[in-house]
């Protein structure tokens, strides 16, 4: 059985009168008074400095409206694969759109799909985990797990690792879907809506340890709302680090071997983030997008001209970030300093998830269904006379606001093993 490391959080699930949170950065339900953080206006006059094309797009069922599922598209095999919450599987040329093979199914999507050779696997709202193949979309088998699946199911060598809402982590056997082994801890009060993605690191498994856990942010605040402390954003790994955003805590890096915290500094998010050989960059928890260094959490650079608008984690295509937002706009920016490069509007609706890559190209799901590829062109030249000084700057971020933990005060060693199922 592989190990799994869990960046262990004090915060869990909430299924009590109160309700499930339904997604970051939608907290509407708490108050009915305005919202005092409207989001930020698009400024339309801000020269479009790298040209976004959108190639072509299409509908893929009704989409999601405002649930929080983890339905993004999976590029393999020289396809495109997208699930809906209606119960529609299909696979798509990458190229032009056109549908391949579709089926539909009796079962609710919320998370996948995951693709892997000749396999495909998506995860529902009852807490099914669906294989078809990925050639033609007939079924290869199905199995049913404890909770609803709300992150991506991800396939990692012979297994199928699935996060539950229940905190459970289950291994499922990739051949025929039988359960192989399972890991659940306790679950607290109150979290966000959703389970972050596992991911595969070495010979382990990140989920968010049979091997170690580290409390990456300790809850604070005098009640469970204000103590929400989750990791719903997905990990990212380089080399022998993972990095992890919390929701109203901290950015950090975790020795994956370990689990010591190499470094920890206050950074709200809940969207997630990615990294270069240079810098991580994050979406913070209002909306603000950061570079920071990979080495000690110093920010570099903290764009706040998209403030509000629920941006997705960004994605790095063509040397350039790209990130999603509440009103179907996908925006470019500059990784050395932050600078607001384009946009281009691909749908009237949230783009709930960060765009994918493939081949230099993006590949963006909005919650209404709509389905784009989007390749960056080249630098477009500003007008005769116009002047780019200033236009859609960042602002540099010079206190590096971090703290670096002893190693011996960082991970709180072994966890309870999992259960074995064989």
């Amino acid at each position: 059985m592989p190990h799994i490391a869990r960046l262990y959080v004090c915060i869990g699930f909430l299924v009590a009168a109160v309700g499930l949170l339904p997604g970051c950065g939608a907290l509407s339900w708490l108050s009915s008074e305005k919202d005092p953080n409207p989001p930020s206006a698009i400024d339309k006059n801000l020269p479009q400095q790298v040209q976004l094309d959108i190639l072509w797009k299409t509908r893929i069922g009704k989409g999601t409206d405002e649930r929080h599922l983890r339905l993004v598209p999976a590029i393999a095999n020289g396809r495109l694969y997208m699930a809906d919450p209606g119960g529609k599987i299909a696979a798509l040329s990458p190229r032009d759109g056109r549908v391949l093979w579709e089926r539909k199914t009796d079962f609710q999507f919320s998370g996948g799909p995951d693709v892997a050779g000749d396999l495909l696997v998506a995860g529902s709202t009852n807490g099914v985990l669906l294989a078809l193949s990925s050639g033609n979309g007939s079924q290869r088998w199905r199995t049913q797990l404890g909770g609803e699946i709300l992150s991506i199911p991800r396939i990692i060598n012979d297994l199928v690792v699935v996060h539950t809402i229940d905190d459970t982590v289950y291994g499922v056997d990739l051949g025929d879907g039988s359960e192989r082994w399972r890991f659940s801890y306790p679950a607290p009060v109150l979290t966000l809506h959703g389970s972050s993605t596992p991911v595969a690191a070495g010979e382990g498994i990140i989920v968010g340890a049979p091997v170690w856990e580290a409390t990456v942010t300790p809850p604070r605040g005098r009640s469970e709302l204000d103590r929400i402390a989750d990791i719903d954003a997905d990990p990212f790994v380089v080399g022998d680090i993972v990095y992890v955003a919390t929701y109203n805590g901290d950015l950090a890096a975790v020795d994956i071997t370990s689990g010591t915290i190499l470094w920890r500094r206050e950074l709200s998010a809940h969207a997630g983030l990615t990294a270069d050989q240079n810098a991580l960059y994050v979406t913070d928890s209002d909306d603000n997008l950061w570079s920071a260094d990979p080495r000690d959490g110093a920010g570099r650079w903290r764009q706040e001209a998209l403030a509000h608008r629920r941006l997705t984690a960004p994605a790095l295509v063509s040397s350039v970030l790209a990130v999603g937002d509440f009103d179907g706009y996908v925006h470019l920016i500059s990784p050395r300093d932050g600078r607001l490069l384009g946009y281009e509007r691909i749908a009237k609706d949230r783009i709930g998830h960060r765009p994918v890559v493939a081949n230099s190209m993006l590949y963006v799901y909005a919650n209404d269904g709509t389905l784009a590829a989007l390749r960056v062109g080249a630098a477009a030249r500003p007008a005769p006379g116009a002047s780019l000084s200033g236009a859609g700057a960042a602002t540099k971020v010079s206190a590096p606001n971090t703290e670096i933990i002893p190693a011996q005060n960082s991970a709180q060693g072994p966890v309870p093993d999992a259960i074995d199922i064989r």
